[in-house]
């Protein structure tokens, strides 16, 4: 038997699920975050499903693994001191950056400037110098190069980027300076940018080097923590971690290129998400992943995630391929609060996260949470995770009335205030996605997942016209599902920059499909056999005169039969439904890509015996519920006694081990063949 263990390490709760592939049969389980080392909630994880599963961690084969720890090193600014290495002339190229001030019109007025990875005192320029051809000018001189890495080491660097002019045409002075740095200080990881981003645009390629030169220290020590704690509990298998773009990464190249990790948190949803889609029949949906401190968003198109070519963490924008998510401070932690000037509900982004929680979940916290209006309005009902967690309402009751008597109204509007607001937040997030992107959220199912995504799906999909709402199958960890159920995926760059009609195709493609032997045998190391392992091509096109351009996909087979037409007439097509117009200016392409994904797992649902028209097998017991003003009846279901073809009508919820789903009054939630509840409005009661 071949056991894959997913793991997803949130702010407030670890999410593991456990597949055996032979049988398709997976258990699944939360454990409290441990902020202070990830590894100790892990591991508790790991010993807790293995018991429940029957086995030992050693017949774990697969160890696959979301992780937020770069994202949080960027955000908190506890990345590495780095020195930076790059070409006489350029010593300020961090400083001057792109004059670029992001915000609305008082951005100008008042912006304080993020202060650079690399520190202008610990930036070196050398001598020697590439051309526009990647040809040598002038040679580099070892006796500097050394003299100036003595100095770096001396003055307590952590990490090292080496960034030189035109390296990404021929990085001959960069490995030569890397070779140096191996001898002058060989315990400091040092990140060359023709490795790293062998792309054009100095400070683009400078800043994402350097911020995988920051985050290294601090991955490559969480890494090799977790790896020997995993070692130590018997667990032999291979451990891997979701990159950015909701591909797979050995943690040996992890700690190498950890920059392809910054958004590998809520990555492994999306990948969860698509799944489940690929199984119940729906090709276009759009992510509501909500968790305790924050909710997460994407689109999915055709069963594909929109990727983009910039990581956003932060103020922090580096050159990365990304899934295309868009993050807010609102999830079941945030905070509502009334601000003495306005005297307005306000709600997140502040969050209680894990410590000290909502008050509900009496661990000393003492501030209205959305978790605790979901608790007083009867949303959230109060046993969960199977009734091993006791939820205090009327601690909630006490909380959420301090926002009743600020704004002067009664408890349960004041409650569904706080939902409501929420759910605008999340609301503009999605917009973000789709509306802003060109496309009719109206075409989209919407589904919810995270611990409280199930929560909120159903008022949200009112906002968006997004039919069905779509409650998933272990909701609360989806992002571990995700995590167990993606590909191996690596991917390399060049800089291609011609116009497309001077341009012969035989030349596009030769460089792509050297690029393409390349990304496979990175594969191949990795243990995948050749015959699993699919290539797929990425070209950056833009207008001649643009400062941007558009990444699109295109596979080697039709790019050989169509040839660079196909592109073009396909970055038209983008471009018109991104801006609304195209130009008659002629094409250029700007980069050029590689991409080889492993062997997707080709891992089924298991379907559900068929409903014998009978709810009350599995109703738990009726309740009352907030709606439309008043108190009203609705009923408790155990979902792991729902069968395909149950239609619940609302009000209801429907409760599991990690997670709850509401069904609004006015609504229906019909279960699917493999136990996904689908939201739609009961047009009937309607008309």
């Amino acid at each position: 038997m071949t056991y894959r263990l997913g793991v997803d390490v949130g702010g407030t709760f670890t999410d593991l699920l456990l597949f055996d592939q032979t049988s398709g049969k997976f258990w699944r389980h939360k454990t409290p975050s441990t902020p202070h080392d990830s590894s100790e909630g892990i591991l508790n994880g790991v010993t807790a499903i293995c018991e429940k599963a029957g086995i030992s961690p050693s017949d774990v084969e697969f160890f696959l693994h979301g992780t937020t720890v770069a994202t949080n090193a960027v955000l908190e600014g506890k990345g590495a001191r780095v020195g930076l290495i790059t070409t006489q002339g350029y010593r300020q190229v961090m400083q001057i950056a792109r004059s670029f001030v992001p915000g609305g019109l008082a951005g100008w007025i008042v912006w304080p400037k993020p202060e650079p990875l690399a520190a202008l005192q610990d930036t070196v320029e050398i001598a020697g110098r590439m051309d526009a051809d990647g040809n040598e000018i002038s040679p580099i001189d070892d006796d500097e190069i050394r003299a100036s890495l003595t100095a770096l080491r001396d003055a307590g660097v952590q990490a090292l980027t080496v960034s030189l002019v035109n390296a990404y045409l021929n990085g001959a002075h960069e490995k030569r300076v890397g070779e140096l740095a191996a001898e002058i200080m060989p315990e400091i990881p040092v990140s060359l940018s023709h490795e790293v981003l062998p792309e054009m645009q100095e400070y683009e390629r400078t800043l994402t080097t350097v911020a995988n030169a920051s985050v290294r220290p601090v991955m490559r020590r969480y890494i090799r923590n977790l790896r020997d704690k995993l070692r130590g509990a018997g667990m032999a298998g291979s451990l891997s971690l979701l990159r950015s773009d909701g591909g797979l990464m050995s943690s040996e190249k992890s700690e190498e290129h950890p920059v392809s990790l910054l958004m590998s948190g809520p990555a492994g949803g999306v990948t969860g998400a698509i799944w489940v889609g690929k199984n119940s029949g729906i090709k276009n949906i759009l992510t509501l992943d909500v968790g305790g401190t924050s909710t997460d968003v994407a689109l999915i198109e055709g069963l594909e995630a929109r990727r983009q070519r910039d990581t956003e963490v932060g103020h922090l924008k580096v050159r990365a391929s990304a899934l295309d998510v868009k993050t807010v401070g609102a999830g079941g932690g945030s905070i509502a609060y009334v601000p003495e000037l306005t005297k307005a509900l306000r709600v997140g982004p502040q969050s209680a996260g894990a410590v000290p929680g909502p008050v509900a979940y009496q661990k000393g916290g003492t501030l209205p949470t959305v978790t605790d209006a979901n608790v007083v309005l009867g949303y959230l009902p109060e046993n969960l995770l199977g009734g091993t967690f006791q939820l205090d309402r009327e601690g909630a009751k006490k909380a959420v009335q301090t926002i009743a008597d600020a704004l002067g109204i009664g408890l349960m509007e004041a409650a569904r205030g706080i939902i409501d607001i929420v759910n605008e937040n999340m609301f503009g997030a999605l917009r973000m996605i789709s509306v802003q992107q060109g496309y009719d959220p109206r075409d989209f199912a919407l589904m919810g997942f995270g611990g409280a995504g199930p929560l909120h799906v159903n008022a949200v999909a009112r906002l968006t016209g997004s039919w069905p709402a779509v409650s998933p199958v272990s909701p609360g960890v989806l992002c571990a599902l995700g995590d167990a159920t993606t590909r191996m995926r690596t991917e390399t760059a060049r800089s291609f920059s011609k116009r497309v009609a001077d341009t012969a195709e035989e030349d596009v493609i030769a460089v792509l499909d050297e690029m393409a032997r390349q990304t496979r045998a990175e594969l191949l190391a990795e243990g995948i056999a050749e015959a699993d392992i699919t290539s797929l091509f990425e070209l950056d096109v833009r207008y001649e005169g643009q400062a941007f351009e558009v990444p699109l996909s295109i596979d080697p087979e039709t790019l050989r039969r169509d040839g660079l037409k196909a592109v073009t007439g396909r970055f038209d097509a983008e471009h018109l439904r991104l801006f609304t117009f195209n130009m008659d200016s002629a094409h250029e392409l700007v980069n050029l890509r590689a991409v080889a994904v492993g062997p997707a797992l080709d891992l089924p649902a298991p379907k559900l015996p068929q409903s014998d028209g009978n709810l009350d097998r599995a109703k738990i017991r009726d309740h009352e519920l907030w709606a439309d003003g008043a108190m009203v009846p609705a009923a408790i279901y155990d979902r792991a006694l729902l069968q395909a073809g149950d239609v619940i009508p609302g009000p209801a919820i429907v409760v599991e081990m990690d997670s709850t789903t509401l069904i609004e009054a006015g609504c229906n939630g019909t279960v699917d063949h493999v136990g996904n509840i689908l939201i739609n409005p009961d047009l009937v009661k309607q008309a």
